[in-house]
């Protein structure tokens, strides 16, 4: 079966939309934005949203939220979700990539390696309990969409490997590997290779911005030339890394977001996503 995409950009995927998009959970909804006709479509698709109080939550809902469930999160990715307000599907297109519509027990079911055993679960593969489905991220954490506590697509704690600090927890009963990613986390070197590339240099200075920084939510954070993520990538540092900043950054030009200006342990030098940086 040929591979959609690698556990590293899979994950990055998932991470962007709990952390830069607006989502809620709609049962039977993979990724489509809450205009008007979508509404009228997802209140009555199923019984779990026309109860009233799902009703509500939909109606109430703003035009660039995107609806999720948890296994629809992951067919919505894998079938090229961009996160497009303007299409019935945020870009989505229906079983692509070969990727089959199933239920959260069918994908598992599809799954590789499944095991009970967390001691070794790598950054991708996907976290299973009875009737939802979510996805390993790295560091303890998982991404679910679910109703339970914030009702949207969200970065929960996994409680087989422990609880965080911060976050909700979920136990799971088991894991496995999705045929359609290439597992490349265990490609990860804790010295990054630059290729010969070289960081542009930094056009903003925040001297608030100054300090170290623990890469967090990312199965592992590209270091690239300039801010955007279209830019060549130096390598990759993994969760739970430290790096540093002295206050300078660039401003992505399509996104308007910061990238800070970073030095790796290792002395690399380029810039990461603020959105995968926690300050310490």
């Amino acid at each position: 079966m040929a591979k959609v995409m690698k556990a590293t950009e899979f994950v990055d995927k998932l991470v962007d939309v709990a952390k830069n998009y607006k989502t809620l959970y709609v049962m039977g909804c993979f990724g489509s934005p809450m205009t008007a006709a979508n509404k009228r479509r997802y209140c009555d698709n199923h019984e779990y949203n026309r109860r009233p109080a799902r009703t509500a939550m939909i109606q109430a809902a703003s035009a660039d939220t995107f609806g999720f469930d948890c296994v629809n999160l992951i067919k919505g990715i894998l079938w090229g979700w961009t996160g497009n307000k303007s299409l019935t599907y945020g870009g989505a297109k229906y079983k692509l990539n070969e990727v089959p519509d199933t239920s959260a027990d069918g994908m598992i079911a599809l799954c590789e390696n499944v095991t009970t055993d967390f001691s070794k679960i790598e950054v991708g593969e996907a976290v299973w309990c009875k009737g939802h489905i979510g996805i390993y991220i790295g560091g303890g954490l998982a991404i679910e969409s679910t109703p339970s506590w914030k009702n949207c697509v969200q970065i929960t704690a996994v409680k087989n490997i422990g609880t965080k600090s911060g976050y909700n927890a979920r136990t799971w009963t088991k894991h496995g590997k999705l045929p359609y990613i290439e597992y490349d986390v265990a490609q990860y070197t804790d010295k990054v290779k630059t290729e010969g590339l070289t960081a542009k240099p930094a056009d903003e200075k925040d001297t608030s911005l100054a300090g170290k920084y623990k890469v967090s939510g990312c199965g592992g954070l590209h270091i690239r030339t300039s801010a955007g993520k279209d830019n060549p990538s130096m390598g990759t540092i993994k969760p739970g890394d430290i790096v540093n900043n002295y206050g300078y950054y660039r401003i992505d030009p399509s996104t308007k977001k910061k990238w800070l200006y970073i030095k790796t342990k290792d002395g690399v030098i380029g810039y990461c996503s603020a959105s995968f940086l926690t300050k310490v």
